[in-house]
């Protein structure tokens, strides 16, 4: 009688893990944060005014797995440490020939939901197992993957995160085509993920090769519910407005999309302004001057996934 009912509660406990890892929900960022530059600092929009809005973003809208991009090593080491009470970790090296040189496209993860498995990288290029610059790029370009399970389930998945050329047409072709057949050799058949900064929009001949592929789906075109009154970039002007989508989500079969936005959140500095009453308000609430501000120079996206 004993064996009977401990084996009965076995099969409850292993049904409903089964249907928690049939029904979960995660939700995916790809966040280009711009990199740290004198020429972004001169104009008012520095790495030190943008990185604790970027931090507080993330740790309020409680995204699980956030792909980066054009993060140097002081912007990934400031990041980390910002959201280090928050229980996030990061995986990623620079593109550089060196670990720590150029540009990451570094993956932030939340460590108390989720185990790192396995992580990699590779290069954009003819040669992606060491560092190069890839057909008719102007740059380095870098794939870091990061291969995971979900603590609570066991649901294993990868994620995959870039930053394509912004110069080189053939090259983000031909990183278009290198990405699915590394998704093939790594991920295989399980259930992974791609967020990155593509450099060119929906309409593009490297955007159509990936959806065209079957192997992976756009984000924004499978997701019921969409919250995006902007483009993707926005060149820190908050006056600019594009239909254009450069950064995506894109998932193979095993995740569905359920909502899609594009995160157009302001902060500002420069509060030099006189507080003053408005006649609509009670004599308590005042409004001053300021400068409207952008965290990058691309809005974020966020996707809900259900796996």
């Amino acid at each position: 009688m004993k064996r009977t009912k401990f084996l009965l509660l076995m099969f409850i406990a292993i049904s409903i893990a089964n249907i928690s890892a049939k029904g979960g929900i995660m939700t995916v960022s790809s966040f280009n944060v711009r990199n740290d530059n004198s020429h972004d600092a001169a104009a008012g929009n520095g790495w030190v005014n943008r990185c604790p809005v970027i931090a507080q973003m993330i740790a309020f809208y409680d995204w699980d797995i956030i792909g980066t991009q054009e993060c140097k090593v002081n912007q990934v080491e400031d990041l980390k440490k910002m959201l280090n009470p928050y229980n996030y970790d990061v995986i990623g090296r620079g593109r550089g020939a060196n670990p720590t040189d150029d540009e990451y496209s570094a993956i932030f993860y939340k460590t108390d939901r989720y185990q790192l498995i396995d992580h990699g990288d590779f290069w954009l290029s003819e040669t992606p197992d060491v560092p190069s610059k890839g057909w008719d790029a102007a740059l380095n370009r870098i794939c870091t993957w990061g291969y995971f399970k979900e603590k609570k389930t066991g649901f294993k998945f990868y994620a995959f995160n870039l930053h394509f050329d912004h110069i080189g047409v053939k090259a983000r072709f031909e990183s278009s085509k290198l990405l699915l057949q590394k998704i093939d050799e790594i991920a295989k058949d399980k259930p992974a993920f791609l967020t990155g900064d593509f450099n060119v929009d929906q309409t593009s001949e490297s955007y159509a090769a990936l959806v065209a592929s079957g192997k992976i789906k756009d984000s924004f075109l499978e997701a019921k519910i969409k919250h995006s009154t902007n483009g993707t970039f926005n060149d820190f002007k908050i006056d600019n407005v594009t239909s254009q989508r450069i950064d995506h989500v894109f998932v193979t079969y095993q995740f569905k999309p359920e909502r899609y936005g594009v995160f157009t959140d302001l902060y500002w500095t420069d509060m030099s302004g006189q507080p003053v009453q408005s006649a609509n308000f009670p004599k308590e609430a005042t409004v001053q001057k300021a400068k409207p501000r952008l965290p990058s120079d691309h809005y974020p996206i966020a996707v809900s996934l259900k796996y």
